[in-house]
């Protein structure tokens, strides 16, 4: 274990950022948490940098650094086709100038709608504005890989839940946080389909074993993902009961989404994106679990840990509020 290797999270604000700085400071790495609100955890150095700009980026990442990039943008199209190719070329540049390994988190959205099971071999083939921009800056990063003008990797995830996971996640949500709140699941498109979900702690650990391997880089990566998917209704009724709540919901169908988008900007964002739920979303890890002999976590415990950490933040009513 190198201890004296700094880790840099880009992004140390979010969902991922969060779950992989505890990993990385549990693990006593040396951790430099960058973002543009100062995000701080005991144990980590803080740095506040805007990725939109070169030399704040630079600055940012010591040099021959482990660093992750695992920045989230507005849920908004024009916003990622705007800054997206900005931010991957700042960091890129940035990682070049530093001699500093990069390992990219990234989505499934550059699949666009896959026949059959999701592997880091499916064709890139985006059917969104979102997933065109993914794909864009994917294939930027992996091409600087390729020319070996820098050492990195992309891990890819499924959608995500898990701790910190509140305003990110669509299963928190629209299932989980509602339920907890006495309201109906608000599940989109079709519920008898599975979809994949990744938790966020098995994210952090992932990644911080792919940082570890000399074999793991300059590839792509899908982290670990429990499987077989659920349905969504079994996902509802698995959080029903562990919030001890009927499984109540109400199916949003494609005609509902797209009439809310006339009023409001997520789900008129999250209309193209639609074709995730109407069809099946089962996300393959088998290479990384294979690799590093690596148990996902199941979904009957992720989603208890899940809603515990939650109660702890006080986001959703621990049971004696309900009472």
């Amino acid at each position: 274990m190198n201890t004296e290797l700094y880790h840099t999270v880009l992004g140390a604000g979010g969902a991922v950022g969060q779950t992989l700085a505890e990993e990385l400071i549990s693990k006593n790495q040396r951790v430099v948490l960058v973002s543009r609100t100062g995000h701080t955890m005991a144990g980590a150095k803080t740095v506040i940098a805007d990725l939109c700009e070169l030399e704040q980026t630079r600055q940012s990442i010591e040099e021959n650094s482990i660093v992750y990039l695992v920045a989230g943008l507005r849920y908004k199209a024009s916003v990622w086709q705007e800054f997206w190719p900005l931010i991957m070329r700042n960091v890129v540049e940035a990682c070049k100038s530093k001699h500093a390994r990069l390992i990219f988190f990234d989505n499934v959205y550059p699949y666009g709608k896959v026949s059959g099971t999701m592997t880091e071999e499916t064709p890139i083939n985006p059917c969104s504005k979102k997933g065109e921009v993914r794909a864009r800056i994917a294939e930027y990063l992996l091409s600087e890989i390729r020319e070996k003008n820098l050492t990195g990797m992309i891990a890819r995830s499924a959608d995500f839940y898990g701790p910190y996971a509140d305003k990110t996640s669509t299963p928190f949500m629209l299932i989980i946080e509602r339920l907890a709140h006495g309201k109906k699941a608000t599940p989109l498109a079709n519920i008898d389909t599975v979809h994949s979900y990744t938790y966020t702690v098995d994210c952090a650990k992932a990644l911080y074993l792919l940082s570890t391997r000399d074999s793991a880089w300059n590839q792509v990566w899908h982290l670990p993902t429990a499987n077989p998917p659920l349905t969504t209704k079994e996902f509802i009724s698995t959080v029903a009961d562990k919030l001890g709540v009927p499984p109540r919901f109400s199916v949003l169908d494609r005609w509902m989404v797209r009439l809310a988008g006339v009023f409001a900007e997520q789900p008129r964002e999250a209309y193209e994106m639609m074709y995730q739920s109407e069809n099946d979303y089962v996300f393959d890890s088998s290479k990384f679990v294979k690799h590093f002999r690596f148990k996902p976590t199941p979904y009957e415990e992720g989603i208890e840990e899940t809603i515990a950490h939650f109660r702890r933040l006080g986001t959703i009513p621990s049971p004696t509020r309900n009472q």
